[in-house]
């Protein structure tokens, strides 16, 4: 028989919603603080001709845009649940970590470029200029950055808009001393040196979204969980024969759920056994959203040990458990998706 725990407590996926608030009034006092030093900074870097100003400039428009952007996708990620979308819209939040590591990935790359050219020909740059807008810019992003880091950094969402002050810190750091190099020794080389050091960074930052976007869009498992693992822990579990079709994937950040297939001897309490795998994937692994399809092994699997004897198109890895054998016959059958959802058969009570 297919049963289905669905845990809504504070610790993981759910719980977020708890903090949506806090985080969206974190956000735009971050905004409000990028968005004006940033107009202050754009007229002073083309008066100082400095290229590590009008990137820090340029990394600040590009802040701007994703705390907008993070801000939207968390109030799309609140929609409930309805017509075709059954998770609601909650992987907004990973399309707006998507764009802010595809944008600081695409303004590296500039500023690689033209860091080189300048370091090449270097213009003249007003290094006072320089070191008192850095200055003020490292006042700026620190605050920003304390906003940010009080709110829920668990969300990929907000970690991205997190990531992209932080590195944005970093560059005005490097700007500062690269206008105080330029102020005091004229080598007007500091300034191009400083804006690579800052591509740098941003492209470390940038693929680093990109890539933890990409895993939940593939429906791998969270990092730091290991399928193996939790389906070995699953089948040693009493009275389980095998588990098949073993899921685990995250809808959003901090949202993982698991779905999978678990056969148990004949005259076991399914109901028991549910209950059981449940606990362990919340209390070892955090996990909340299960959908575990529980049946009764047929003769075949225990006789053969083998999933196809059950399933017509079983998926990944079978983990077999310790449980005794027996001749019994099997008192449920359920056809299933790859998602864990069941067709169900007629079938006696477990």
């Amino acid at each position: 028989m297919a049963e289905h725990g669905h845990g809504h407590g504070s610790g993981h996926g759910h719980g977020h919603a708890v903090s949506a608030e806090s985080d969206r009034r974190y956000l735009t006092g971050a905004l409000a603080l990028i968005a004006g030093f940033m107009a202050v900074e754009v007229v002073i870097g083309f008066l100082a001709q400095s290229l590590a100003l009008i990137s820090d400039a340029g990394h600040m428009l590009t802040d701007a845009v994703a705390i907008v952007f993070a801000l939207i996708a968390m109030r799309i990620a609140a929609r409930p649940p309805q017509g075709g979308f059954t998770y609601g819209l909650k992987r907004a939040e990973i399309i707006s970590a998507q764009i802010n590591g595809i944008t600081l990935l695409l303004l590296s790359v500039y500023f690689i470029v033209e860091g080189i050219r300048r370091l090449i020909a270097p213009p003249e740059v007003e290094g006072l200029y320089v070191v008192v807008t850095g200055l003020a810019g490292i006042v700026v992003n620190l605050a920003a950055t304390w906003l940010l880091s009080r709110a829920n950094r668990s969300s990929l969402n907000v970690e991205g808009a997190y990531q992209h002050i932080l590195n944005d810190l970093f560059a005005f750091i490097a700007t500062t001393i690269a206008g105080a190099v330029i102020w005091l020794t004229g080598w007007a080389q500091a300034d191009a040196i400083a804006a690579l050091v800052v591509a740098a960074l941003m492209l470390k930052a940038g693929w680093g979204l990109v890539r933890d976007a990409g895993r939940v869009f593939m429906e791998a498992a969270p990092v730091g969980m290991n399928p193996a693992e939790i389906g070995a822990r699953t089948a040693a579990l009493e009275h389980v024969v095998e588990v098949h079709d073993l899921h685990i994937w995250e809808v959003t950040s901090g949202y993982a759920a698991l779905s999978a297939h678990v056969l148990v001897t004949p005259g076991a309490d399914c109901h028991a056994i549910r209950l059981a795998a449940e606990r362990m994937f919340h209390d070892a692994y955090g996990i909340e959203h299960t959908t575990l399809q529980v049946d009764h092994a047929s003769p075949e699997v225990l006789t053969i040990g083998g999933a196809d004897a059950h399933c017509r198109d079983p998926h990944g890895p079978t983990h077999h458990g310790g449980a005794a054998t027996s001749s019994a016959p099997s008192t449920g059958h359920a056809n299933h998706d790859d998602h864990g959802g069941a067709a169900h058969l007629p079938q006696a009570p477990a």
